[in-house]
């Protein structure tokens, strides 16, 4: 499934951060967003996850295509690890956990609370749950986050075998991770700052 991005447009805080920004990925590819603190990757990736409504543009497929994996990494301190991906994948309508177990080194932790993890054990965790949704689109804001040498090998072979199986991945992230694909500068489409003192106090009211 190729995802089409065109001319978008995305805020935050009320306050437009991007502008214009337009690409495609294709089934296979990855593509890797680039910029310093603060020019609006996140603010893009939520947009593209349809967490919060474009300012501008369009983005096809829908959010139902896609699955994001944000900052947080959004496992239940009191459940297992096998009963946070049973969770998820029945949420998205799969039931197989075997693979993400594997993919990312979970199997030794499958009867663990996700409370008793270590931060990388968790990172890797929350990074598995993209594994059960059965989405074609994968949205990551920072993976590596907490990730040591090793499991960001692992993170990276399981993107590539996403990849391979025909799905597609949008990336923020300042490392290499030897995927195919293109790398976005999002610098040239920062949006320009408000010219008038108003505007910049009413996007807060």
């Amino acid at each position: 499934m190729e995802m089409h991005v065109t001319n978008l447009a995305c805020t935050r805080g009320g306050l437009r951060v991007l502008e214009g920004v337009s690409f495609r990925v294709s089934p296979g590819q990855a593509l890797v967003l680039r910029g310093p603190n603060g020019i609006g990757k996140t603010t893009l990736l939520r947009t593209l996850a349809g967490l919060q409504p474009a300012d501008a543009g369009s983005v096809d497929p829908g959010p139902e295509a896609m699955a994001y994996a944000s900052h947080a990494d959004g496992n239940k301190a009191t459940l297992t690890v096998g009963e946070n991906l049973t969770f998820w994948a029945r949420l998205h309508g799969m039931t197989d956990i075997g693979a993400a177990l594997r993919d990312f080194n979970l199997e030794t932790l499958v009867e663990r609370p996700g409370g008793s993890l270590s931060a990388g054990q968790k990172r890797r965790l929350g990074l598995a749950r993209m594994a059960v949704t059965g989405r074609p689109i994968w949205l990551f804001d920072e993976p590596t986050v907490s990730l040591d040498t090793d499991s960001v090998a692992l993170f990276a072979a399981a993107i590539t075998r996403h990849l391979d199986a025909g799905g597609s991945a949008v990336i923020a992230t300042h490392i290499d991770l030897g995927l195919q694909g293109e790398v976005l500068q999002l610098g040239p489409f920062k949006a320009e700052a408000p010219q008038h003192a108003d505007d910049f106090h009413e996007a807060f009211l």
